[in-house]
Order: C-alpha cells, then structure tokens, then sequence
C-alpha cells in the first residue's frame, strides 16, 4: 500500500488530460472548458489585489507594536522567503500550466499521499483566510458606515463568543475596581451582548456585513472569470494610488525621534510579528490556481507572481516607516492603523479616505481568495479525490459552479461566529506549510534544459553555500539554543528541534545531490517562520490534517483515478 499511496500523476499525463478535454470531471471529453482571459498585467494586479488587503490595512498595526519600526525588517525577511516560493511557483506554473496550484505541483513530484495533504492545507488556507478577510472587511464597512451617521445594532456586526467574552471580562474588571482597564472595543462588545436579542445566554449575535459581502464576492466569480478580472483590476488600482498618497501625505508629518530605538524590543519583539505580517503577504499564489484561464502561462504567471511581490513589498516596508514614524510605536495595537495615525495627527478626512480604501482593499482579496480555492476543489475531483461535482463546469459562465458555491457557504457561515485572532495564526501556518513542500518539489523535479517562453529557476549549487549558512547558524545561536533545551515547556519547542534536524538533512543533501540553492533556501525560511508562530497554531494544523488523512483514506484512495487505472492494468 505504501507505493500506491505516492503514486505520481505524470507532467505529461496532467498536461494530455486537460488538452483532452477533462477540465470537466462530470462531462469528459467535452468543450466545457475554462476560459483563456488573463495575461500578465491581469495576473500582476490579481498578485497586488490578493496581497494588499487585511494585513496593510489591520495586522500590520499588531507587528509594529511589538516590532517597533524595526518590523519593515520582518517585511524585508518575508519577501525575501516569499520571493524564494514565488520562484519555486513559478518553475512548477511553467512546467504545469493547469489549475490546482501546489496541489497539482506535489501529485507530480510528491505523489498522491502528499498531494491529498497539501490539497487539504490549501483549503483550510484559503477558507480561514477568507474567513478572516471577510471579518476584517465587516470592521471596516461598519466604520465606513458610521461616518455616513449609519448605525448597525453591534449584535449584528461581531460574533457571539467576542460579545460574551467581553461581558464577562467588564465584569471581572468592574469588580476588581480595574475601570481604566476597559476598552472601547470591550464596551462595544458589552453592548452588543446586553441588546442583542434572545433568552439568557442563548443570544442571536452575528456578523451580518460579512456573510453579505462573501456572498457578493461568490456571485462575481462564479459568474465568470471576465467578470472577476474587471473588477479585480479596477479595485486595484484605486487602492494601489490611495496607498501611495498615504505614503506621499504621511512622510511630511514623520517624526524622525519615533524611529528610535529602532528594535525597542529586540530581534525577538520584531519576529514576534510573523504570523501579522505573513499574514499580510499570503495570497500571491493564489494567481497559480488560474493557469488554465490564461493566454500565456509558461510567461505571464512566473512574471504576474515576482511582480505583484516586488510592488507589494516596496507599499509595505514604505507604509510601516510612515506609520512608526507618524506615532510612537506603542500606539499603534489598533484595528485599522493607517486610519489610526492620520486621525492621531488630525487629518480626519484622510482618515476617513483610508477607510473607504481598506473596504475596496478587502473585497478585492476575498475575491482572489474566492477564485483560488474552487479551483483547488475541482483539480483534486478531476483525479477522483474528491466527487465528480466539484469539477463540473458551469456551460454558460465556464466557472467551476459547484465548487465556487460550496466555497461561498464555508466561508460565509463561519464568518458569522468567528473571530479575526484565532484564524489569523492558522491561515499563516497553512501557507508556510503550502510553501515548504513547493520548495521541496521543486529539489524533487529532475532540472530541465531551458526552453524558450518557459521560465526556469536560475541553478547555484547549493553545496557552496548552505553548509557555511548552516555552520554560521550554529555559532551564532548556540548559547538560545542550550537556554531553549533547560527552559520550561520544552515540548513547545518540538517545532523549533524539528526546524534543526530539517536544517542539518538538507545540509547534507545539498552536499551529497548537489541540490538547487534557492528551493532549499526558501523550503528552510519558510520552515523557520513556521517555528515563530505558537505551538497551540501548531496542534489546531496538525488536527485538520489528521481529520483530511481520514477522509482520504474513507474517499480518496478508493475513488482515486490513477489508482483505478493500476487496479484495471
């Protein structure tokens, strides 16, 4: 049973598939196939609209509080880890230009086991980050609203256990005499909770504005992938020229003195930032999932991934020196920032700007997000992982239907009950892990010749360089890592000791195989950044995967097509 659950799907195989007219696993052989709509320009903007959203607009307030304005190093630190995966992404695009993203990429290199898993990561990345976009979107639309003298009863705008939680919190404080410690966010909830209608503590609070908005969203895209590019790309471009005048504006009331110290609290305070601000940048390979919908993907999505990156990493590191230098950094644990700092220095209407700019900003990553995960769905029922139904193609719009609304009624029903912190930490540890076996992939795909039109990733040989990496790692942090191995809870640590012995076997191998530099380098960066978030992020990853190891193993490894082909040779 071993060989056949890491049964590898061809290049070839899942090239010929597609050519012939598979796209729709319920009608093979048909013409009902994606459409060809998107170029470089096209994916570039989708790069933009999936990575400037949430985290400028929202987690990038949380990093700069413990980071300080050191936090535009972390930014620097996770493009470059991200500029390694988008490299990686864009070697797999150009040898398999189809949809399904890293899914489709480990069935090639991996097999079927690890194709189920990372299959099954990337829903649960893309659901929760959906979830999260959605919330973050209802915060900003109800302020938006509020500013017109609009208001929304609090009970429909939060989830329950928020409201509960803070009732009981106010309570806690008010008794122990503690007022100055009850926040304006606390009372909102309190409100919320003591208005909201119902008996005891059985009480109807939910978050209306973001299953609206994700049913809006679902609606574009499952009307067509035309539609959705049009859309995609006028919001865009509104939001990329606001950020800029942000910047622009926000530099003339920079005060230099809120720059120092740089790193208040360390190296540690900055990379306790991680999970925010990866947060901020996942979403750039979402455009993979589209390769079957574009003119030139062998060009255009290598150049649409590095490109949307570049741009996206020059508006952060700029936005978080303006706002580190706009206020003290202590201030800035806050919801909406960028709002924030302009109100604090008395430009309200710019404020208000921002807000109007963060609600198109969040659409405009739902809608990337939206489009992505159906088309994860439907390649992993095209090789009978999953039912027939969540590949057919709708005949008049040449969208994935079911799936796109399958995807809609997942995110928007829990977007009603859960809150903007515990999704935050999952989404980021479910696209670093998307990441690291996309790094691996590609060390597992034999190099190629170059092609014309094709891009390929420039080889280094990683023995000259990981091994002195590696050895300089260990003379640089051997006394934290003895003070980790006495401290307390050393069972927290496991993903740290795993990141160790991850490090010292890829080292040998760059060695021994001659392994490609810059998939190792972003496959160890990747796994690092993992090590940064919280062991509890940990437990909640590995419990999604072990409930998709079980459906895999009641569903998928019956109805597998490659595995039927086997059992009929």
């Amino acid at each position: 049973m071993s060989k056949s659950i890491f049964r590898k799907k061809s290049v070839a195989k899942i090239l010929a598939d597609v050519e012939c007219g598979f796209s729709d696993a319920e009608h093979p052989g048909t013409a009902s196939q994606l459409q060809k709509e998107l170029n470089v320009k096209d994916l570039t903007l989708m790069g933009i609209a999936a990575v400037v959203g949430a985290g400028i607009f929202s987690t990038i307030g949380e990093a700069s509080f413990y980071g300080g304005p050191g936090v535009s190093i972390l930014f620097i630190i996770t493009a470059v880890t991200c500029g390694f995966s988008a490299l990686c992404y864009a070697e797999f695009a150009s040898r398999i230009p189809v949809a399904g993203s890293a899914y489709t990429y480990a069935y090639a290199s991996f097999g079927e086991l690890i194709a189920w898993i990372i299959g099954w990561d990337l829903l649960m990345e893309y659901a929760i980050g959906n979830i999260a976009v959605a919330i973050s979107w209802s915060t900003y639309f109800v302020n938006l609203l509020e500013g017109f003298h609009i208001h929304m009863p609090e009970y429909l705008t939060m989830d329950y256990f928020s409201a509960f939680r803070a009732q009981e919190k106010i309570q806690e404080l008010t008794a122990a005499g503690k007022l100055g410690e009850i926040t304006d966010n606390m009372k909102s909830a309190a409100v919320a909770w003591a208005n909201a209608p119902g008996f005891g503590n059985i009480k109807l609070i939910a978050n209306l504005p973001a299953l609206g908005i994700v049913f809006v969203i679902t609606y574009l895209v499952y009307i067509g992938i035309r539609e959705t590019k049009k859309a995609t790309n006028a919001m865009v471009v509104l939001k990329v020229v606001i950020v800029i005048a942000v910047i622009a504006i926000g530099f003339f009331y920079v005060t230099p003195a809120n720059w120092h110290p740089f790193m208040p609290n360390g190296f540690k305070g900055v990379m306790k930032g991680v999970s925010g601000v990866f947060f901020a940048y996942i979403g750039f390979d979402a455009i993979s999932t589209t390769a079957e919908e574009c003119k030139n993907p062998q060009k255009d999505l290598p150049r649409g991934m590095i490109y949307s990156l570049l741009i996206c990493t020059v508006l952060y590191i700029l936005i978080s020196l303006v706002l580190t230098g706009m206020v003290n950094y202590k201030d800035l644990q806050v919801g909406d920032p960028l709002a924030f700092v302009f109100a604090k220095v008395g430009l309200k209407n710019i404020s208000y700007v921002i807000s109007v700019s963060a609600v198109i900003a969040t659409a405009s990553v739902l809608l990337i997000f939206q489009l992505g995960q159906p088309r994860i769905w439907m390649s992993m029922s095209r090789d009978g992982l999953l039912p027939k139904a969540f590949s057919r193609i709708h005949p008049k719009f040449k969208t994935p239907s079911f799936a796109t609304i399958v995807t809609g009624f997942v995110v928007a029903i829990p977007a009603l009950f859960l809150n903007l912190t515990e999704v935050t930490d999952l989404t980021s540890i479910g696209t670093l892990f998307a990441f690291v076996l996309v790094c691996g992939g590609v060390l597992l795909m034999p190099r190629e010749a170059a092609v014309k039109g094709k891009f390929h990733l420039p080889y280094v040989n990683a023995k000259f360089v990981v091994p002195f990496i590696f050895i300089g790692m260990i003379y640089l942090f051997w006394k934290p890592f003895l003070n980790i191995m006495a401290g307390e809870n050393i069972h927290e640590k496991f993903p740290f000791f795993l990141f160790i012995i991850l490090s010292a076997a890829l080292t040998i191998a760059a060695v021994v195989r001659n392994l490609s530099l810059i998939p190792v380098l972003g496959l160890l960066s990747c796994f690092y950044l993992m090590t940064e978030l919280t062991y509890q992020s940990w437990i909640r990853f590995l419990a999604w995967l072990l409930i998709g190891l079980v459906i895999y193993v009641l569903y998928g490894y019956k109805h597998s097509l490659i595995g039927k082909a086997e059992k009929s040779k």
